[in-house]
């Protein structure tokens, strides 16, 4: 039996995206002084957005980079009980490498997040049902932050561009649901709580390793007890661990490689040919329907259509290419050891992650951009800040990027990184589309996404929040216990 989810314990961007408020932003803090800045953060408990708060007008919640956390005060024992790459930080160099953060999007280039600019110890989310309502509650608390020993390194504004991305594709198509969660979906996208909630089982049936301590250190009984029985007050319960990149989008260099890649025999352009290559190497028209199920031209009345498996009706790629994006960041059923059945998807579900990214910079319409081949005032900075939520870091969002994103090998291609968001070296990235009687292949792809800050933060449960910010938890003895270990398969 599934354990019961404590709505009102889990922060709101959790279970659900705030799709109803259209205006947000992100506050990235640096804690001055902790003792002033814990009896802020003490207050602010009673105004975050729960999972279990309705759709109100606005909503706050806020996660904490590792640095924050050892601010905050907890002892080294207890620290040394969260995740390696939360403890590392994203920026560290093998990691860079890992994730593909080099040349344009290494750390050293980051307008935040990188070793040389200022430290990031917790990121304030807002969001409200319009941008007037946005800057009322941004000033709001923006008044706060000198007196209460926190610094503001940087706002991190959002745009509303609807259900597309900058590129020009609707966007958030396919998202998992948490199982327990007030949402319901079709099995294969129906997820453990413990793959995006610490303290609750995973899709192997165990607990990921997070922060637990003995009752005595917990003497208020603020924290949540260990759900497994060990009787551990449980400092991850209702926790999530945050991936933040601001990925940098060009738009331009997108829209003018795929016309040039097209073009008619007599050097004009072909749309059609054009925004169907695009669509290839996304895995989706610009509608959101899936290539799996209309490969030869958009279909409106397909855009939302997310229940398909690849194996089962495209397992070589003809309709839509094996390397593109969507289908390399979901496989869905074509996972080895055995392709097309329920165990390749029950591996799929043990790397999966909840989104929860929203669009910077201003919108500007594709076919403008091809009309001028120079950069210019549309050429503003635009993207976007990419949010996920997961349990375990490594064998979630980092699987994704490094195995399935960025491996140039993936399901046996032969040197084709993802065609939008992977790594492309100086002498550009390949992108095969599977066909018969010949597959057809383009190269010299650059690089159409950079990143240009990122943070890995720890978002807590409402308790352990109150937790963090009791100023008496100083100087109780340090009785701890390890948790158990997750096996990985």
């Amino acid at each position: 039996m599934a354990d019961t989810l404590d709505l009102q314990d889990i922060q709101g961007l959790i279970i659900r995206g705030y799709g109803n408020l259209k205006a947000a932003c992100y506050i990235l803090l640096e804690i001055s002084t902790p003792p002033p800045a814990k009896i802020w953060l003490s207050a602010l408990a009673d105004t975050i957005a729960t999972g279990q708060t309705g759709q109100g007008e606005k909503a706050l919640n806020v996660a904490f980079t590792y640095a924050g956390i050892k601010k905050l005060g907890l002892e080294p024992k207890i620290l040394a009980m969260f995740s390696n790459e939360f403890i590392n930080g994203m920026a560290i160099p093998h990691r860079s490498l890992l994730l593909g953060d080099v040349e344009e999007s290494s750390p050293e280039q980051w307008m935040w997040g990188g070793s040389g600019t200022r430290p990031i110890d917790m990121v304030l989310m807002l969001f409200a049902v319009d941008d007037r309502e946005l800057s009322d509650v941004y000033n709001t608390y923006a008044k706060t932050f000198t007196a209460n020993g926190l610094t503001e390194v940087l706002k991190l504004d959002t745009v509303d561009l609807g259900n597309k991305e900058h590129f020009g594709f609707h966007d958030g198509v396919s998202q998992p649901v948490m199982e327990g969660s007030p949402q319901t979906e079709t099995p294969m996208n129906t997820i453990k709580a413990g793959e995006f909630l610490l303290g609750y089982p995973n899709e192997y049936g165990l607990y990921t390793d997070r922060p637990t301590i003995k009752p005595a250190m917990d003497p208020k009984s603020l924290l949540p007890r260990d759900s497994s029985g060990s009787g551990n007050a449980d400092l991850g319960r209702n926790g999530s661990y945050l991936v933040f990149r601001q990925l940098r989008q060009d738009v331009r260099g997108f829209w003018q490689f795929s016309d040039e890649a097209t073009k008619n025999p007599d050097g004009s352009s072909n749309p059609t040919a054009r925004i169907k290559l695009a669509s290839q190497m996304v895995g989706r028209w610009p509608s959101g329907a899936p290539l799996l199920k209309t490969p030869q031209q958009d279909d409106q009345q397909l855009a939302d259509a997310n229940d398909f498996a690849y194996y089962q009706s495209d397992p070589c790629g003809y309709n839509c290419p094996i390397g593109a994006h969507v289908r390399r960041a979901n496989p869905r059923d074509s996972l080895d050891p055995q392709p097309g059945s329920e165990q390749s998807i029950a591996v799929g579900k043990r790397h999966r992650i909840l989104r929860r990214g929203r669009e910077y910079g201003p919108p500007v319409d594709p076919a403008e951009l091809l009309t001028v081949k120079k950069p210019n005032a549309e050429d503003q900075d635009r993207g976007l800040h990419f949010l996920c939520l997961n349990a375990n870091i490594s064998r979630q969002f980092e699987f994704i990027q490094h195995t399935w994103i960025n491996n140039p090998h993936f399901d046996e291609l032969y040197d084709d990184a993802d065609p939008i968001v992977g790594t492309h070296y100086p002498d550009g990235g390949t992108f095969t589309m599977q066909a018969k009687p010949v597959r057809k292949r383009v190269t010299g792809l650059p690089r159409f996404v950079s990143v240009v800050g990122g943070a890995y933060f720890f978002m807590p449960g409402i308790r352990a929040i109150r937790y963090l910010a009791n100023p008496t938890r100083a100087g109780l003895a340090p009785a701890l216990v390890m948790p158990e270990k997750e096996t990985k398969r």
